[in-house]
């Protein structure tokens, strides 16, 4: 199951966040062979154009269980004020080939309003 976070972002910054994920057994998980996914949404069924992916990096190495996402200044500019919400999902193949994805973050995203634009 999904961990749940809420996040506050300023409108038109910047955005990095790092999660550092760790195993069952509280060791960092291994990200070798996986993949990441993530992204903002205003509501569970808004269209694409309400809709924000963030760019996601492994910082090496991979088994220090650490991922990086990111929202450019142009992304959160053209987010309103408000709620949004998010999630980040990795995926990895087994010995079988099977996509196996796991969502690992969930949550609710606060956009704080800019004065300066």
């Amino acid at each position: 199951m999904a961990q749940y976070e809420e996040i506050t972002i300023d409108q038109g910054a910047d955005v990095s966040l790092e999660l550092k994920l760790i195993d069952t057994d509280g060791s960092q998980k291994n990200l070798t062979g996986y993949s990441a996914a993530a992204k903002v949404k205003k509501t569970y069924n808004s269209d694409s154009d309400q809709t924000w992916d963030f760019v996601t990096q492994f910082p090496t190495p991979r088994t220090d269980g650490k991922l990086v996402l990111s929202l450019t200044n142009t992304q959160t500019d053209a987010m309103k004020a408000g709620r949004y919400v998010y999630d980040v999902e990795l995926s990895y193949q087994d010995s079988d080939e099977n996509t196996i994805i796991e969502r690992v973050l969930e949550g609710q995203i606060t956009v704080t309003p800019s004065v300066t634009k």
